[in-house]
């Protein structure tokens, strides 16, 4: 038998080292599902006696309290068999929700905090002393605190607060080490929505309260006041368990009171409160803007689909997704091109929610067997937001997509795209030219119009006529001819740009080349003095070459017209406000070539309430540049194969994208683990 042995579940990593067994799950520990797994793979591990095992959770976003009721019994029986389970690399925001619910008393936990949930019997320092010593508040406000404590009767925190002498998280981390209360900041993922619906919403409201989680019969309930026992004595009764408190700030339990209960109240409960300045714009027509519907008060759908929106553009998110699901509605938004769950929703509020975007999209309110497609404008933060809408039947309903095209958000300058300085000059030398083919390639949501869009922005002055074909027009350009496909009506790339090269243009922007006729005519307009601007879906910039001529373009056209490609991908930016840096071990030195440069220090991002715990906040761009001298030229005019075009990058050392993300990491802009994401090296 080999030392190591590696099976693979369909959600949990097996892997047998020595006496040990390492358990990885993939996916998050928050459905019924994933925890089913994982309790079927410890009990074929424990039949065949395999009883120490590790359980890595690098790559678990979330747990609930189903999970570590899970993981607790399997230590329970390991335990009696002889064996025992440790936890290892959970995320900071998992860490926390082992130190609020004391997991770390009944698993061991590596490199976790162990902060105790219940008072000590120590001595207690008096809340004002504490704040002294630690340099947060002065003797002299200690003083006028007492004096005013005095007089109104009210308890000394509230008083510090209210006269905004500390801030409410010191006061409350004070209190919290005063009488052995764990304070926490309440975000998605620390509640367990199942946990928290044990209590009613009008009961939460009252008494500013929210369940948490809840392990062996306790439940953890996050509070402002942690000596409110009357109100833990009636949560206690409700729900028939002990209740140990949580210190969290008051508008962050508020805050999480309204997520956990819009979805299940007889009152829609927002997302968020919707600014006074949200309007929609009607029918597109930007003379025409009208707030949102007079009765919005009296319409609590309206508002909370308002809120949706203004909430996901006030988190930068590039879609939101609106799925039906048994019993429910779900809200996802994508940011820095990963999806996070907001809020849930009633699945009797979804066929309203629908009608209403509909409405917004001025789209058929009672087609609902077909997909359909529109566009909503609102004006919000004192800016234009274009909304694509698009709807698609499924097994529970329609679900719908927003993508969100925020101008202001947009990156249209060539020196901020993150492009290294040697691939700036090399991209505006390509630019540079009067005639000639540019291609960007990559994926779905790689940047690839907005590299266009940046390109375009250098180009443009009054002197020139630039002219482009889009489906959909993203982004008004000043100066700039720009029309739009509409295939419906025999508008299709290849048609308007024949009609384009009509107009006397000096630069054409192709938004993407399909099919044979729109590349064909693309190359004949390089090649007859305009340059061309366009994108196509491959992984390389070498790709680009091949899938010209797969569509039927001849080699020696290609050759004459094409002066350059640009691939790219978007990298997630480690968070600035978690960043941390940190030694590069022996071994990546030794992968990266990088052993005799030194001590390399590096970026990652711990994670925090500004990066939803991910440890990323923002992307940027990682380019591969390949420029079309006189040797590729000679190379494509003999129709190559992919072996060949890999040979001639690899002799002229042209840096690929993945290397440029290498130079990313160095500079602390992002993670090696992001790049092999991205990259799939």
């Amino acid at each position: 038998m080999s030392v190591a042995q590696e099976k693979l579940t369909a959600e949990v990593l097996r892997t047998r080292v020595g006496v040990m067994t390492h358990l990885a799950p993939r996916v998050s520990l928050n459905t019924e599902d994933i925890i089913q797994e994982l309790v079927d793979v410890t009990a074929d591990c424990m039949a065949h006696r395999e009883i120490n095992l590790v359980i890595d959770l690098s790559a678990v976003q979330i747990v609930n309290s189903q999970a570590l009721e899970t993981l607790i019994d399997i230590q329970d029986k390991l335990v009696r068999l002889g064996g025992w389970a440790k936890v290892i690399h959970p995320n900071s925001l998992i860490q926390d929700i082992f130190r609020i619910t004391g997991f770390t008393e009944y698993v061991n936990v590596m490199d976790a905090a162990h902060d105790a949930i219940r008072p000590s019997s120590g001595k207690q320092s008096r809340l004002g002393d504490s704040l002294v010593e630690k340099k947060l508040l002065t003797q002299k406000r200690v003083e006028e605190a007492i004096e005013l404590q005095k007089k109104t009767g009210k308890r000394m925190g509230q008083i510090i607060i209210e006269n905004g002498w500390a801030s409410e998280q010191d006061v409350l981390m004070a209190i919290g080490e005063q009488l052995s209360v764990p304070y926490v900041r309440l975000r998605t993922g620390i509640y367990d929505p199942d946990v928290a619906n044990l209590l009613d919403r009008k009961t939460a409201v009252r008494l500013r309260v929210i369940p948490v989680q809840k392990v062996r019969g306790a439940v953890m309930l996050a509070t402002a006041d942690p000596q409110a026992i009357p109100s833990f004595d009636e949560v206690e009764q409700r729900l028939g368990c002990r209740v140990y408190p949580v210190l969290a700030q008051r508008e962050e339990i508020m805050n999480a009171i309204h997520d956990v209960y819009a979805g299940n109240t007889d009152d829609i409960i927002m997302v968020g409160d919707v600014d006074e300045d949200f309007e929609v714009v009607a029918n597109l027509v930007p003379e025409d803007y009208s707030i949102i519907d007079e009765m919005a008060e009296g319409s609590p759908v309206i508002n909370l689909v308002n809120s949706i929106v203004q909430r996901a553009v006030r988190d930068g998110a590039s879609d939101i997704h609106i799925e039906p699901a048994r019993g429910k509605s779900r809200v996802r938004y994508r940011i820095d091109g990963v999806l996070y769950e907001v809020t849930t929703l009633r699945s009797d509020l979804h066929p309203a929610i629908i009608s209403r975007m509909k409405v917004m999209a001025n789209l058929d309110i009672s087609e609902r067997r077909l997909p359909q497609d529109g566009r909503i404008q609102v004006q919000t933060q004192g800016r234009a937001v274009d909304l694509r809408f698009s709807s698609l039947p499924g097994l529970y309903g329609e679900k719908i997509v927003l993508r969100i095209l925020d101008k202001n958000q947009s990156l249209l300058d060539i020196n901020k795209l993150g492009m290294s300085p040697d691939n700036v000059t090399l991209y505006k030398t390509l630019l540079g030219n009067s005639n000639g083919l540019i291609l960007v390639t990559g994926p779905t949501g790689s940047g690839k119009t907005t590299s266009l869009y940046a390109a375009l922005n250098n180009l443009n002055t009054i002197e020139k006529n630039i002219v482009t074909i889009e489906d959909p027009v993203e982004y008004q350009l000043d100066i700039i001819n720009q029309n739009e496909v509409r295939e419906n009506i025999g508008l299709t790339f290849s048609s308007i740009l024949r009609h384009t090269l009509r107009q006397d243009p000096d630069i054409v922007m192709v938004g993407e080349i399909r099919d044979r006729e729109t590349a064909e005519i693309a190359v004949q307009a390089a090649l007859t003095g305009h340059l061309v601007l366009s994108t196509l879906h491959t992984n390389h910039a070498i790709g680009a070459i091949t899938r010209m001529i797969d569509m039927g373009v001849e080699p020696y056209l290609l050759s004459s017209a094409l002066i350059g490609v640009v691939a790219q991908r978007l990298v997630r930016t480690t968070c600035p406000a978690c960043k941390t840096e940190y030694v590069a071990p022996p071994e990546l030195l030794t992968r990266f070539g990088w052993e005799n440069q030194g001590q390399i220090k590096l970026a990652r991002g711990r994670g925090c309430q500004e990066c939803y715990d991910s440890g990323y906040r923002g992307r940027i761009g990682i380019h591969e540049i390949l420029k079309a001298d006189e040797d590729l030229q000679r190379l494509v005019t003999s129709n190559p194969g992919r072996d060949e075009l890999t040979r001639y990058l690899q002799e002229r050392n042209i840096k690929t994208l993945f290397h440029d993300g290498l130079d990313h990491v160095r500079r602390g802009d992002t993670t090696i683990e992001e790049i092999s994401r991205v990259i799939n090296v």
